[in-house]
């Protein structure tokens, strides 16, 4: 093989792929990149038997076709460090040589035939198609709300339930629930499935560009996405999260009494603040709401007190104080795509409820404040 590409693009499909290979692992395969030139084409691919990604490189002049597989992170190192326009990957046996204007690294790799093998896509069972910052934004909204880990239910990672053109995606770590949908163009079979947050994550930084098309194929025990089109498309393999996910729709309150309409950038002031005076031993924030304003207090022991007034022009219902973990407030209001949100709420006791519009609903668990 040998390869003449251009730097920055290698770059970017080394660092993309490297997001894959495994950290720790016995099997050296495993901690490496496979890279294969045909048809005009550079492919990296890269698997740690979770998940696989496979992408292309168009920005390249293939001398002799050929195949190699190295570990991803000398690779990286040496692009990234590299300052030439353009790099020569030349391979001897199981050999790496990377050349640019005044450098010449060899790498010590495998045998290509080694490497696990990387999906590719199937276009003819796709399940959904949607744009790729449509699906980062259901991803933004929901990811940061799974529960790191748990036993009983699959929560550490993220519903995908489509249903005709309709797509939802749903998060909870028993402390807090999102739910955000979208419209998608879909087939016509119901689908159900768990995601990882590490196929999540790496979705998120393969969609850089937000109108690209991105495709969905969910199997029995593994989802397939494509971003993009033309050879440049990554290929995102991963297999799904067992078990069952809760019966989240029972949580989300139906009888809320007590509405108030709030400007989001006022109130993650104020909460931010406001959780400025609470520590491990107290960490709530007391909320007022009245009919005029809504007043924000925290205290913690031995450091002080905090008091914040926030205007209220649309409170409807009766006044209520009641605590919340501010964190789980805040990391709901990084992510709203207007300038207001609805806060619903019923009893001291009781989950309020955050929505931005039609497709964000945020159910947060109350904390008791002594």
């Amino acid at each position: 093989m040998k390869v003449i590409c251009d730097r920055t693009a290698l770059l970017e499909a080394v660092t993309a792929v490297g997001g894959v290979v495994a950290g720790r692992t016995p099997t050296p395969v495993l901690q490496c990149v496979k890279l294969t030139a045909a048809n005009g084409l550079l492919t990296l691919a890269a698997t740690d038997l979770e998940i696989g990604l496979r992408l292309g490189v168009e920005q390249v002049d293939i001398e002799d076709e050929g195949e190699t597989l190295v570990p991803a992170d000398k690779l990286m190192q040496i692009v990234r460090a590299s300052e030439d326009p353009t790099l020569t990957l030349e391979t001897d046996v199981n050999t790496l040589h990377i050349r640019g204007a005044d450098a010449h690294f060899t790498i010590f790799g495998y045998d290509p035939k080694d490497a696990p093998e990387v999906r590719t896509f199937d276009d003819d069972s796709v399940d959904c198609e949607i744009e790729a910052g449509v699906l980062q934004d259901l991803i933004g909204r929901t990811l940061f709300a799974a529960a790191a880990e748990h036993s009983r239910y699959a929560i550490n990672g993220v519903l995908y339930e489509r249903d005709g053109k309709n797509l939802r995606m749903v998060a909870t770590d028993g402390r807090r629930l999102a739910v955000a949908r979208s419209a998608c163009s879909a087939g016509k079979e119901k689908s159900i499935c768990i995601l990882p947050p590490k196929a999540l994550n790496l979705l998120m930084k393969l969609a850089v560009n937000p109108d690209a098309p991105v495709r969905i194929v969910v199997e029995e025990n593994q989802a397939l996405f494509q971003v993009g089109e033309g050879g440049e498309a990554a290929m995102l393999s991963s297999h799904l999260v067992e078990g069952q996910f809760p019966p989240f729709e029972d949580v989300i309150p139906k009888d809320q009494d007590k509405r108030v309409t709030i400007d989001v950038g006022q109130l993650n002031s104020a909460v931010r603040r406001a959780a400025l005076l609470t520590n491990e031993e107290s960490k709530g924030v007391r909320l007022n709401f009245q009919s005029d304003k809504l007043t924000l207090t925290s205290r913690a022991p031995e450091m002080g007190e905090a008091e914040i007034q926030v205007p209220l022009e649309k409170y409807e219902g009766e006044p209520l104080e009641i605590g919340f973990n501010p964190g789980f407030i805040l990391d709901a209001l990084k992510i709203m795509a207007g300038d207001e949100l609805v806060f619903e709420l019923k009893a001291t006791n009781k989950p309020g409820v955050l929505r931005s519009g039609n497709d964000f609903t945020y159910v947060i668990m109350p904390v008791n404040l002594q």
